[in-house]
């Protein structure tokens, strides 16, 4: 018989708990250097080995045989002895020996070893390192003893872990039968009834000690230990074991009240303490699993997020060496992994940054642990882009800087986004052009530069005539065209280092710098002119404009920017007074005339709200009778303090302005008044271009006529030839809608426009007016004279009634009378007057 390595009983009292981390705990740490393991032969007889057992203290011994343990008798197994049969306690130990001996690994975990002992049902598993070499034997107590439960002791009572009753044996039981019965009951301990009303004990340990003196099958009474130690159900399971540690004892009594009502074993204590021990353990392996699935997911996230990342991902280590990219990284360099994985990220250097910039970023990095900024690299082709770059160090725990994480992107749409805001910000969309902004730090640079040099500029204002009508009449689409073709022509027109710049609608700048003779601006001015009236092509049309020019020079009519212009603006507005189609040089006087303008602008918005604007009219009258059969309406307006203001002054503010819509909306209102009050001959009614345009023109003079019960015959509308050509095919639509109410109509200033008679036949017109213009040269040009009855003959033909208007002389009305015309209209018949002052002098029967 051989004993190694025997380590102390299970319940031993000496071995002390400690308080490590259950869940990075081994088994070999529960063993003693020191510690033998108990062992027999096979052939040792069952009371020899149940002597060693009680001699050691222990509860289980080893069998081995050539080194090798071939089984394992315990405490529990002295359950299964026959008492009855005195020889079966000298049975060979291999004959009741458990086989084959549980085994565990000093490596394993000890939440492994708790498994085992619960899904197993053991209580010792003898502990074997790789070479197959045993290291000692670790029971279930050893577990829960070294996990630290005393919180657990504290707060629980020995009632708390009683489960059902001990079992009871009478006096007179035979040995035999009580272990028979605790083996059935899976208990280590029974109570014994007495003689004297009191209770002992009997425990495996009992049985052990019985087997190793032979004894023959007595009774229980004679046999059990008397009398036991008791505790009352109240007492923490802390304090308890306290005393059963100090007195060496594995059992106590439980008592309430009166008489001992269970007992409880130190297995029992210390089966309670597993449960909590493994619930506690479960509970932080459960923690532990989750944190680390957690962890797990977070990091498959981050890789994920990095792996599909848009922006190219870096990751060198301290030294600088790459060792992991994305295939984003790929994807903006040209790089394979295994092209750039291993090298410094000086592979990517454009070489456009010197050692300056360099060193800024890596001290920004090293103070500040990051850096962003824009730098430009090269792709693997050669290529260098920019890119927003962000370099980040990442460090362990002492604080040392492990590795550099660097995040970039391609910035070259970004760039050229840039660049187009700039541009947009600068030049007109439309015909990119310069646009005001550049317009102006070109001009403040060409100032200076003429101030330091004793040099004249010219500033050019440039407003395309009448092109309000084309937008109205053609739409923007079409206007929009045109803006670009003007652009292109004002580039030809000018020098190489000339400016024309866009400033809004149809409004151009020109700067002319270095220009040392008045006539170089003058002869620009005219080449404008002359480049604008070739015909220009637009939506399958071919139309021709003029515009207006004004000039102003520095130093002598503005020494800065805004004064050139506005001068130059002033001049351009004087333009268009003479005409049109032509250019004006800035003079003082155009000055004052330009605050006067401003002054009718203002006005024109005060007379619209204070009613200043009225109405006049003018007779027309039969060319044979000299009655009057009609009459024009004219606008006036009356200003309280500058008294009459003429129409040439303000009519083509109002057009201009915008407000032109507006007059004529109070001319027509007033003349449905004057006509609602009876005894009036029919009166007809200019119509601008805004409110031809307008689709609610027929239904807003119906609804007038209507409201005021005004027969529309008794109402005219007069269209010029040229707002009536702009659109002709829906122009007809809506002149023949017009007649079909009652209204007539007129063509006025018949003549001036871009037309041939023959286009006269398309509308559905009933007065032709002959432009004064024509009239004036009646007495003196033959050719006049031939336009107008060539004219009056077509007109008649086409049964259309011709209006000779501005008739300032008997003569002229002779000549027309002469050639047909029907009815005439002029000075000569009587200017316009007030609506009452026309009623009394044209209109007797109406007073």
């Amino acid at each position: 018989m051989l004993t190694h390595r025997t380590p102390p009983a299970a319940d031993d009292p000496s071995r002390q708990p400690r308080s490590d981390d259950m869940g990075a705990q081994r088994v070999g740490e529960l063993l003693r250097p020191g510690d033998d393991i108990l062992e027999c032969a096979p052939d040792t007889p069952l009371y020899e080995a149940a002597a060693l057992m009680r001699q050691r203290k222990c509860s289980s011994i080893v069998v081995v045989h050539d080194g090798q343990p071939l089984g394992i008798w315990t405490e529990r197994d002295a359950l299964r002895i026959d008492f009855s049969r005195p020889q079966a306690l000298g049975v060979a130990i291999r004959e009741v020996m458990s086989a084959p001996v549980r085994s565990i690994s000093p490596g394993a975990e000890i939440s492994t070893a708790s498994e085992r002992f619960r899904t197993e049902h053991i209580r010792h598993l003898l502990v074997v390192d790789d070479m197959g070499i045993m290291s000692g034997i670790i029971s279930q107590t050893d577990i829960v003893r070294h996990q630290g439960l005393e919180h657990y002791l504290n707060f629980r009572t020995v009632g708390s872990i009683l489960h059902g009753e001990t079992e009871r044996l009478d006096y007179d039981t035979p040995l035999s039968e009580a272990a028979r019965r605790m083996r059935e009951t899976r208990t280590d301990a029974v109570l014994v009834s007495l003689a004297d009303d009191s209770w002992g004990i009997l425990t495996e340990r009992d049985l052990v000690h019985l087997i190793a003196e032979r004894s023959e099958n007595a009774i229980v009474g004679e046999l059990a230990t008397r009398p036991i130690f008791t505790v009352d159900a109240n007492t923490s399971l802390y304090r308890v074991r306290s005393l059963m540690n100090e007195r060496q004892i594995r059992h106590v009594g439980v008592v309430n009240g009166g008489g001992v009502i269970n007992l409880l074993s130190f297995a029992d204590l210390l089966s309670g303490l597993e449960l909590a021990y493994v619930d506690q353990l479960r509970q932080a392996l459960g923690e532990r699993d989750q944190a680390l699935a957690v962890s797990q997911r977070n990091l498959r996230l981050t890789e994920k997020v990095i792996e599909n990342s848009l922006e190219g991902v870096l990751i060198t280590d301290s030294e600088g060496i790459i060792e992991q990219v994305n295939p984003a990284f790929t994807r903006l360099t040209g790089y394979a992994p295994e092209e750039a994985i291993g090298k410094r990220p000086s592979l990517l250097s454009s070489g456009r940054h010197d050692e300056a910039f360099y060193g800024a970023m890596w001290e920004s990095i090293k103070r500040f642990g990051h850096w962003q900024g824009e730098i430009w690299n090269r792709r693997r082709n050669g290529e260098i882009y920019p890119e927003l770059l962000t370099i980040t160090t990442i460090a362990g725990d002492d604080g040392k800087v492990e590795h550099y994480a660097a995040l970039f992107s391609d910035i070259s749409e970004l760039k050229k986004t840039e660049q187009q805001i700039r541009h947009l910000a600068y030049y007109d969309p439309l015909t990119d052009l310069p646009n005001r902004r550049l317009f102006y730090d070109r001009l403040s640079m060409a100032i200076a530069h003429a101030h330091r040099h004793g040099q004249s500029l010219a500033v050019m204002f440039v407003d395309l005539d009448r092109f309000k009508n084309i937008n109205d009449t053609l739409g923007h689409n079409v206007g929009d065209g045109l803006l670009e073709q003007v652009a292109q022509r004002l580039r030809r027109c000018l020098r190489e280092g000339d400016t024309v710049a866009r400033t809004g609608g149809d409004e151009f700048l020109i700067l002319l710098p270095e220009v040392p003779h008045y006539d170089e601006a003058m002869n620009a001015a005219q080449r404008i002119i002359d480049g604008l009236t070739r015909p220009l092509h637009a939506a399958g049309r071919e139309l021709v404009l003029t515009c207006s020019i004004g000039i102003a020079f520095y130093p002598e009519d503005g020494d800065n920017q805004d004064t050139l212009i506005k001068n130059a603006d002033i001049a351009m507005y004087r333009a268009k007074e003479h005409g049109r189609n032509t250019y004006r040089l800035f003079t003082n006087t155009m000055d004052e005339q330009a605050q006067r303008r401003l002054r009718l602008e203002t006005g024109l918005r005060q007379a619209l709200e204070q009613n200043q604007i009225q109405v006049c009219l003018q007779p027309l009258v039969d060319a044979v009778s000299n009655r009057t059969v009609g009459a024009e309406a004219l606008a006036r307006w009356h200003h309280p303090e500058w008294g009459l203001i003429r129409p040439d002054e303000f009519i083509a503010l109002a057009e201009e302005t915008g407000q032109i819509q507006a007059i004529g909306q109070r001319v027509l209102e007033l003349v449905v008044h004057h006509l609602a009050r009876g005894g009036c001959v029919p009166i007809a009614v200019n119509l601008s271009p805004a409110q031809f345009a307008d689709p609610n023109l027929l239904g807003s003079i119906c609804n007038s006529l209507e409201h005021a019960g005004v027969a529309p015959g008794q109402l005219g509308l007069e269209i010029t030839e040229s707002v009536l050509m702009a659109d002709a095919e829906n122009h007809a639509s809506l002149l023949e809608a017009v007649r079909e109410k009652g209204i007539h109509v007129s063509i006025d200033d018949f003549g001036t426009g871009y037309s041939s008679l023959a286009y006269l036949r398309r509308f559905p017109l009933d007065y032709l007016k002959i432009d004064r213009s024509f009239v004036e040269e009646l007495t003196d040009s033959a050719d006049a004279r031939a336009v107008v009855s060539a004219t009056i003959n077509l007109a008649h033909e086409l049964r259309l009634k011709v209006v000779g208007e501005g008739v300032e002389t008997p003569e002229q009305a002779a000549c027309l009378r002469e050639m047909g015309c029907d009815v005439l209209q002029g000075n000569l018949f009587g200017p316009p007057v007030t609506p009452e002052e026309f009623n009394r002098l044209h209109l007797p029967a109406a007073d």
